[in-house]
């Protein structure tokens, strides 16, 4: 599943690869920014760590785990 983060004031965004649970990725975003904590941390399948300031995301897009598809009808 692929997460996307905006950040502000700038034109690429943040692309973490991960196989977490999306409910609980979710989960561990939203309190992140509700008890306002100055960080985001997230790692990817590849043990990469992705540490955020809260202040400057613009959005998160929290992808579904999405099937591969083969051949010329995908």
């Amino acid at each position: 599943m692929d997460v996307r983060i905006g950040i502000q004031n700038q034109a690429r965004e943040i692309v973490v690869e991960t196989s977490a649970d999306p409910a609980e990725l979710a989960d561990t975003i939203a309190a992140a920014i509700a008890k306002d904590s100055p960080t985001l941390r997230l790692s990817d399948d590849k043990g990469r760590q992705f540490i955020i300031p809260t202040r400057t995301i613009g959005y998160i897009e929290v992808g579904a785990e999405e099937t591969r598809r083969i051949g010329f009808g995908s």
